[in-house]
């Protein structure tokens, strides 16, 4: 029985992410499957630097 995974990051933001670190053209001919293995890492990283910044700053 296979499970279905639920994606953590929605796909507006992935690609948001993939458009400032400079790969969106990749994903746009290839999809995700055509980022490099650097490039995901790259976006996961931003993602928690992200993710960090929002926990430390105070919403205005």
């Amino acid at each position: 029985m296979s499970r279905r995974r639920r994606s953590t990051m929605s796909e507006e933001f992935k690609y948001e992410l993939a458009k400032d670190l400079g790969f969106a053209e990749t994903v746009d001919r290839e999809g995700w499957g055509g980022i490099r293995s650097k490039d995901a890492g790259n976006m996961i990283k931003r993602a928690i630097q992200i993710a960090e910044n929002s926990l430390v700053k105070p919403p205005r």
